[in-house]
C-alpha cells in the first residue's frame, strides 16, 4: 500500500469546509479525474474515475464520520483504498484541510505513477482545487450532510 498525506488551509470556517466536503456529488467540480460520484445510500458512494486513460468504477463506504471533525472511508472491493480527512480550526475563518489515504496501485502505469509521485500531486492539486472551489463560493458551501457515521459513544 501506498500512503499520500496532504493539507490546505482554506479561509472558511471549519462547518463551512466539512459541510463542502460531504458533497461527494460535488467532487468532479474539484477532483482531476473523478468523472461522477453517486451518493447511494448515506454511507455508500460509487465512483467513476478515468486517469490516463484509465477507466474505473467502485463503491466506497463511509466507515466514520464526525460533523466537523472528519471523514473516513475505505473502498468496497477493488481497487483497494481508505483514508480520513480531518478539519482543524486554525481561525474563525480559516480551516486545515488534512487528508491521509493508502491506496494500492495496479497495473504497470499506475505502480509507475505512483513512484514519481504523480499521485501526490494529482492529491495535491485536488486540495488545491477545493481551495478555490469554496473560497470563490463566498464561504458558502453547495449543502451538508450532518449525520454521524460509526461513533462509538465511550469515545
Amino acid at each position: 500500500m501506498s500512503k499520500i498525506e496532504q493539507s490546505i488551509d482554506v479561509e472558511v470556517p471549519v462547518r463551512t469546509a466539512y459541510n463542502q466536503w460531504t458533497q461527494f456529488e460535488d467532487f468532479p467540480q474539484f477532483m482531476e479525474g473523478v468523472e461522477r460520484i453517486e451518493q447511494r445510500t448515506p454511507t455508500r458512494t460509487h465512483w467513476v474515475t478515468k486517469i490516463a486513460g484509465v477507466s474505473r468504477e467502485f463503491d466506497a463506504e463511509i466507515t466514520e464520520q464526525n460533523p466537523d471533525e472528519r471523514v473516513a472511508w475505505t473502498s468496497v472491493e477493488e481497487p483497494r483504498q481508505a483514508g480520513v480527512v480531518t478539519f482543524h480550526r486554525l481561525g474563525d475563518n480559516t480551516t486545515r484541510v488534512m487528508l491521509q489515504m493508502e491506496f494500492a496501485p495496479e497495473g504497470l502505469a499506475e505502480k509507475a505513477a505512483d513512484k514519481l509521485n504523480l499521485v501526490e500531486r494529482r492529491v495535491k492539486g485536488d486540495l488545491e482545487r477545493f481551495k478555490e472551489f469554496i473560497e470563490k463560493r463566498g464561504g458558502l458551501e453547495t449543502g451538508a450532510w450532518r449525520g454521524e457515521v460509526g461513533q462509538d459513544p465511550t469515545s
